[in-house]
This record gives structure tokens, sequence and C-alpha cells, in this order.
């Protein structure tokens, strides 16, 4: 038997998502004949050539002119600018044409579409050169990058809007799947006339079948944006290849289809798992090879021949988390990977800069208490280690297997005993990497602990700090207090460890007063150097958290849902505060964006926000250099 795990449109495409290559490593640890392909990069790079800017062309071409955004008309008008120079900026940012650099800096190689208003804007409002600033005399590699993504993102704008209005780097079609009660938008979409995106992705599918002729393909799909693409993929095999059985799981199947009742998607795949795939995908090897009953499936949709759907959950133990095997890249183009530099968030080009290898320390999360957190859920709830020896064996087979030193662990929060014996072992051992996680901003991690972890390969951190503030932090059951996130982010900042804070704004009972105080303790902390990055994301609650549990001991009221037999996961709620949060968000963001360029200390925290009556931060302007001073 031979099982092909396929990446499906759209994932990151600087690096491959890591859910096949946890999957294939593990199945041929257990002497299964594996494979996996990146057709979500596959997808991009065939677009992104002469020929297919030329097919693009043509569908530009059919559009009233009326109904041409600015994007397809600047497309047009440059296409023998565009057709000449993509190879050129494709190489550049694979890495296997660094010299271009200097030509693309000139600002006169690559066309300059409407992606590129934003920088005139700065320059304008700024009366400086925003690239030399935020790159510097020395940063010719990262300035050219940035200028060949703007360049990308004009063409993916292109693509959106004259050849498949759902396509969007990453979130590709995501409002058809993303909470959708009922799978009609989806059946809908699928039914139609294929789009040449689709035409490609069916050519790209039919490709990698008669490549591998497997009994088995896997769909991993990670994200809503990636659902439409998996089920296109889908589709093409039972057309074609009738005979080929199809599994589907990932992170967006273990959140939003939990309850799943509605049959119409077994017309496109014959099995769905949830959570951890490896104990799932055993049992199901055995089913299909006769061995094992539908009825002692583990964690497992089927639809019968009544045409119901079940849900099979066979009680065995998981795989333990030392036993699933070292993950392997093989098979996948990591070459062909796109370095991009889309936003000067230093913290959010790791993730689209770059080939990082993927790589968990732990499963699960030791802390599990968040109250924003889907913490009834196997990702979160599970938790299990391996030892710091196991993990460094490895991360040395990962290396010398891809030639690549850089790793992401992508815990939900790695845990410090574990990243303290990993930090030593590798120290020990003498294995050289650079590395990044995330992590709690708890008061384990000492000084002492960041230089070690400094010494190992950190170079980046990032962590929760969420609503900054107190009363809050203690409603959402964060465990850690602003003072304690102060003094453990600037241990890791002096020791020359990037620090990146997820922030969050919108939480149940948070008034204009906690937010503006909010801004005030991120402004002091990146005014002191405890933190040089950071993102506030919009609350949003899910039906699997502690406050979509249970909202009254959150003081909210949960917006009934409608009769839901597909995706379930966000849901309204009605805060009897009434703030108006979206309006707020605005200036959250306008605010962090002026800090991590180092300017708008000086502003008091209320002056960023467009509100009338805004009330001034009730928080002393050295409330964290006081906190600091205490270490």
């Amino acid at each position: 038997m031979k099982i092909l795990s396929l990446i499906p449109p759209m994932t990151q495409l600087n690096t491959p998502y890591p859910s096949t290559a946890y999957l294939t490593g593990f199945l041929r640890s257990r002497g299964f004949d594996a494979v996996q392909e990146d057709l979500a990069l596959a997808l991009v790079l065939g677009f992104f050539t002469p020929q297919g800017l030329s097919e693009i062309q043509e569908q530009a071409l059919k559009l009233p002119e009326e109904n041409r955004s600015a994007s397809v008309n600047f497309f047009l008008d440059y296409f023998s600018d565009y057709q000449s120079t993509i190879a050129l900026a494709i190489a550049f940012l694979q890495g296997r044409d660094s010299t271009l650099a200097h030509r693309i800096n000139s600002r006169t190689l690559l066309p300059e579409g409407p992606r590129f208003a934003s920088l005139e804007a700065y320059d304008e409002e700024e009366g400086a050169d925003s690239l030399a600033w935020a790159f510097g005399a020395l940063g010719s590699q990262d300035r050219a990058r940035h200028l060949a993504t703007l360049y990308l993102n004009d063409l993916s704008d292109v693509l959106r809007d004259a050849v498949d209005e759902r396509f969007e780097f990453v979130r590709y079609a995501e409002s058809l799947a993303g909470s959708q009660p009922t799978f009609t938008p989806l059946a809908d979409a699928l039914a139609a006339s294929p789009t040449l995106m689709d035409l490609h992705l069916q050519d790209l599918t039919r490709s990698s079948i008669e490549k591998h002729q497997p009994t088995l393909v896997l769909l991993s799909v990670p994200f809503p944006g990636a659902m439409y693409a998996a089920l296109r993929i889908a589709q093409t095999i039972k057309q074609q290849y009738p005979n080929i059985k199809i599994g589907l799981g990932g992170g967006y199947v273990n959140t939003e289809l939990r309850e799943l009742t509605d049959p119409r998607i077994f017309d496109f795949v014959d099995y769905i798992t949830l959570d951890s795939g490896e104990r799932p995908l055993l049992a199901l090897l055995e089913h299909l090879n006769g061995k094992r009953s539908a009825e002692r499936l583990v964690r497992t949709f089927i639809r019968n021949t009544n045409n119901e759907v079940r849900y099979m959950n066979w009680q065995e133990p998981d795989v333990p988390f030392e036993e699933v095997g070292t993950a392997t890249w093989d098979g996948l183009p990591l070459n062909s990977y796109l370095s991009l530099l889309d936003m000067l968030n230093p913290m959010h080009r790791l993730w689209s800069d770059g080939r990082w290898n993927k790589l968990t320390v732990a499963h699960g999360c030791y802390w599990k208490k968040c109250s924003f957190c889907d913490v009834s859920l196997d990702y979160i709830s599970r938790y299990e280690t391996a030892s710091a020896t196991l993990l460094v064996d490895r991360i040395e087979k990962i290396v010398a297997e891809t030639g690549q030193t850089g790793f992401h662990f992508v815990d939900e929060a790695a845990p410090p005993k574990i990243l303290k014996a990993l930090a030593e072992e590798l120290i020990r051992r003498k294995v050289v990497i650079s590395w990044w996680g995330n992590i709690r901003f708890e008061k384990t991690f000492t000084p002492d602990l960041c230089e070690l972890l400094a010494q190992s390969g950190c170079i980046a951190m990032s962590g929760g700090l969420e609503v900054a503030s107190d009363r809050l932090l203690d409603l959402m059951k964060k465990g850690v207090s602003v003072e304690q996130v102060a003094q453990v982010t600037k241990g890791f900042s002096d020791v020359g460890i990037l620090v990146h804070a997820y922030l969050m704004y919108g939480f149940p009972t948070q008034t204009v007063q906690e937010t503006v105080d909010s801004l005030e303790y991120v402004r002091q902390l990146f005014e002191n150097g405890c933190i040089q990055s950071g993102f506030f994301h919009r609350f949003t609650c899910t039906v699997h958290s502690p406050v979509g549990l249970d909202p009254a001991a959150y003081g909210i009221e949960l917006v009934p849902l409608p009769p839901i037999n597909f995706a379930k996961n966000d849901v309204a709620f009605i805060d009897p505060t009434g703030v108006d949060h979206d309006l707020l968000g605005v200036g959250l963001k306008k605010a962090i964006y002026n800090f991590m360029h180092g300017v708008g200390f000086e502003e008091d925290a209320h002056q960023w926000f467009d509100m009338p009556n805004t009330p001034k931060a009730s928080v002393g302007r050295n409330k964290i250099a006081k906190a600091l001073r205490h270490v």
C-alpha cells in the first residue's frame, strides 16, 4: 500500500507546512511506503512563469473594461515588463540569484503596481525613504526581497481580480469554509465550472497521482482557506481515479468539523479523522488491509450505506509523543520555496522569510487554562513530552536531511523545563542551530535561563501578553501579570533574543479605559526595550474555549447559533459594556506600528484613538520602568 500526503493550497510559501512531514516520517518509521507533495507551492509557481502570466493576461482581457481593477489595468499595461522579469524575481526569492538585489533596489527593474503605493504614501508622510530607514545601507537583500514581495502581491491581486476571486496567499477561499453551518457554499462552489486556478490544480493533482500511484491519499487542511482546494483535489481524484481512498484531517477539521452530520462531504472524501493523526491512521490502514472492521476505526467519520454520517471512536491509546518518529521533508522541493518579506514587523517576517524546519518540543500545552483557548481539544489538553536526547537526535536527523539549521518550534507554549534541557543538550553535543518558538511569559524564564537559551541558538520568542490588564489577565486565567511579563521579556531582550507580544482587544467586559491602559503598558514595554514586536488581534469567542462553554462566568451572552451540520467554531456574543472595539482596533494597530518603528513614545495613549471623550490612561507613565528596577 502506498500513501500520498498532500499539502493543498494555500499554506506558507516560504517553507512546507509540517503536517505531511510529520505523518510521512511517522508512517515510514512503521514500515509503510509513504510520500508527500506540496501542491500549494506548485500552484503558485505554475502561475508565476512567463507562460502562466500569459494565461492570466488572456483571462484579464476577457473582462469588460469597466470591471477591471486598478491592479488588472496596471498588469495589462505593463505585461511585457512582468513577463520579462517574473522568472528573475522568482529565482531571487528562491535564493538562486542573490546578486539581482542591486537591480531590484534600483526601482527600475520590476514594474511597480498599486501595492507599491503604500511605500510612496509612507515616504510622503514621513519625508524620508522608508525602505532606507527600515533596512539601512547594508540591508540590500532584505530591501530587495521586500520590493520583490510587493511585486508578487500585485500579481496575486491580479489573480484574484481576473482569474479566481477566492485567491489570496494563505487565506485562499477562507470565507467558503470558516464556521459555515452548512456545506452548501462549498458544494455550490465545487459544482460550478472550474476556474483557471481550478484547472491548474486539477493538472497538478493528476500529475501527482500518476507519479506516485497511491492507494490512499491524505489531505491535510490546517486552515479554513485550504478546505476548498483540498476538496477540488479530492473531486479530481474521485472522478478520474475512483479506486483511490481519500482521508481528510488537519487543524481546521479538528477544530470546526467535530459535530459533522452533513453526508455531502463524503461525495469527495472517504474518511475524516480528528486530532492527532497517528493512531487513527494506523487503524484506517488496518481497515483498508481487511484487518479491522469499520466499527473499530479511531476518531473517524464515515458515511454508511444509509447515507448517514457516523463517528467511529474505538478506544485505543494515542501513539506516545516519543514514538511518532522524526519528520521528513523528503520529496518536497526545499530549494523552490519563496523567501518573502511582506511586512516590516520583525517577528512576522520570520513566518514568511526563510526556510524553517518545523519541530514540536512537546505535544499540547502544560498550562491549558487560558479562557480564550480551545483547552477542551486534544491539541491543547493532551500534554506529552520527549527527552532532550531524543529531541536533539531528531534535530540532527532533520539537519542532515535538509541541510538547513533553522528551526521553528511550533508548540502552543514550549515548556521552560524542556527548553532548558534541550538547550543544555544542544550545547553539550555542539549542535549549532538557530531556533525560535512560542512560550508563556512566566517567571521560570529567569535571566540565567534566557542566557542559556540564547547560547543554544534561540533568536526570537513570542508569547501572549494579550490584554495587558491585570484584571483581565486574571479573568483569562493567564497566570501572569503585566509586571511579570515586563521582567521576563526584558530578560530575553537583554541577551539579544527578539521578543514578540501577542496582544488582544475586545475580551468580554473589557472597557475603553482598560484598552487605553493596555496600550499605555505596551508603549512602555517598547520604550523600555522589553519587546521589539507586537500585534493586536481581535478577540474571537470559540465554542471549545472556557468562554464559549461558560459565557455567563465572563459576563456575556452568546448569540444563538443557527442549526449546524457542518462547521462550528466562532460564536458571536453580546457584551453588556457595549464598547465599539472595531473603532478602538484602528488606533491600537496604528500605535503599535509606530512603536515598532521607534516613534510615538511621547504621545499620550488616548491620543491614538479617533473617538470622542476617550479617557486618558490611568497607568503611570513609568510603571514598567519601576517594575524593572524591582527585579
